[in-house]
C-alpha cells in the first residue's frame, strides 16, 4: 500500500526534529569563538579571554578569542550576524555596539532583530579621571578651572560616538563648560596621550582605568554614574559634587546570531551564568574594574532595547555623530 505523501512530509519533519535534537544535545562538538569588537590588548578583549577560559572549561571544548576591530563595533557586529546560527560563533557586545551605533550611524545590522542574546557579563562604571598636573582634585575643581581657562583643556575619548565621547559630551551639558575633544582609535591610545598630558582629561571605564588610578598615573575625579563604584568606594559620584545628568554605565554581555536555536541560546547562558559564579572569574573582572551582573536572555533583549532609548535622546541633546 503506497503511504500518503502527507505521512512521508510528516515523517521527514519527524526525522529532521530528531536530528535536530540529538545535535542540540551534543552541543558544543567543536571550537567556540567569541568575537570581540575591538582590538587585541584592551579591556574588553581581556574580558572576553577570563570569560571563554571558563566556558571552556564548562563545555569540554576549546573557546578562543578573535578580534575585529573598527567601526565602532559595527565590522565585528556585521560579521557575527552572518555567522551561521549554530552557537558556535559569539560576540562580545557592548554599550557602542547595541546602544550606541544604531543613533550615530547608519547601520547594516540590528542590534535587536540580528542577534539572540546570550546573557549579560556585567558593567563598569565610568570614571573621570585627569593627568596628575592638572590642577583639580575634584570634579567642582575641574568645573571651575575649565571655567576660569575655557578652551584649553582638552579630553581624550576611545573615538567618535564611544562611552567615553558621550560621557564626556554629557560632563559639558551638565555643567555649561567647553573641552577640546581629541578622539582616538581605541582606550589604549587615549589612555597612554592622557598619562603623557597630550590630553588632560578623560572618561573611561573602571574596568579600563583602574590599573593606571592605583598606580599614581591618573587621578580619579569623580564616577558618572548615580551610586560610587563598589570597587572604589572613596571616589564621589558627579552628582554627589552637584553635577547632575552624567549617567554611563559601560556594560558588556554575549550575543550570537538571530535564529540560533533556543535550547543552544540556554545551554550558554547557563555555562556563562556558571564562570560568572565562579568567585575566581569575578576577582579577576572585579580587579580590573568590572562589577559581575547576570541577566536571562529576555531580560538582556529588554535592557538593550532601554538603552537605545536612553542614548537616542542623549545623541539628539549633544547633536553628537560618529564621524
Amino acid at each position: 500500500m503506497r503511504v500518503p505523501s502527507f505521512r512521508l512530509i510528516g515523517a521527514a519533519a519527524l526525522t529532521t526534529v530528531l536530528a535536530c535534537g540529538n545535535a542540540l544535545a551534543d552541543f558544543p562538538e567543536k571550537t567556540i569563538t567569541i568575537v570581540v569588537p575591538t582590538a587585541a590588548g584592551g579591556a574588553n578583549d581581556a574580558m572576553a579571554r577570563v570569560i571563554g577560559q571558563g566556558m571552556s572549561a564548562i563545555l569540554k571544548q576549546p573557546v578562543i578569542v578573535e578580534n575585529k576591530a573598527g567601526g565602532n563595533g559595527a565590522i565585528a557586529s556585521e560579521y557575527v550576524m552572518r555567522a551561521a546560527p549554530d552557537g558556535y560563533t559569539l560576540m562580545l557586545g557592548y554599550i557602542a555596539t547595541h546602544a550606541l551605533n544604531p543613533s550615530l550611524q547608519k547601520l547594516r545590522y540590528d542590534p535587536i532583530k540580528d542577534f539572540e542574546p546570550v546573557g549579560m557579563i556585567g558593567s563598569s562604571a565610568t570614571l573621570m579621571v585627569a593627568n596628575p598636573a592638572v590642577k583639580a582634585s575634584n570634579a567642582r575643581e575641574l568645573v571651575a578651572l575649565l571655567k576660569a581657562t575655557p578652551d584649553k583643556i582638552s579630553y581624550a575619548s576611545a573615538g567618535n560616538g564611544t562611552a567615553p565621547q558621550f560621557a564626556a559630551e554629557m560632563f559639558k551639558l551638565a555643567t555649561g563648560t567647553s573641552m577640546l575633544h581629541v578622539p582616538y582609535k581605541g582606550s589604549a591610545p587615549a589612555i597612554t596621550d592622557t598619562i603623557g598630558g597630550q590630553t588632560q582629561v578623560m572618561f573611561p571605564s573602571l574596568f579600563t582605568a583602574m590599573p593606571y588610578v592605583k598606580g599614581g598615573k591618573l587621578k580619579a575625579l569623580g564616577v558618572a554614574g548615580e551610586k560610587r563604584s563598589a570597587l572604589m568606594p572613596d571616589v564621589p559620584t558627579l552628582k554627589e559634587q552637584g553635577i547632575n545628568g552624567v549617567d554611563v554605565s559601560q556594560w558588556y554581555a554575549i550575543f550570537a546570531p538571530a535564529k540560533t536555536p533556543k535550547p543552544v541560546i540556554a545551554r550558554l547562558n547557563k555555562a556563562l551564568n556558571e564562570v560568572l559564579a565562579d568567585k575566581t572569574v569575578v576577582q579577576r573582572l572585579e580587579g580590573h574594574g568590572a562589577e559581575v551582573s547576570t541577566m536571562t536572555p529576555d531580560q538582556l533583549r529588554s535592557y538593550v532595547q532601554q538603552e537605545q532609548v536612553k542614548w537616542k535622546k542623549v545623541v539628539q541633546a549633544a547633536k553628537l555623530t560618529a564621524d
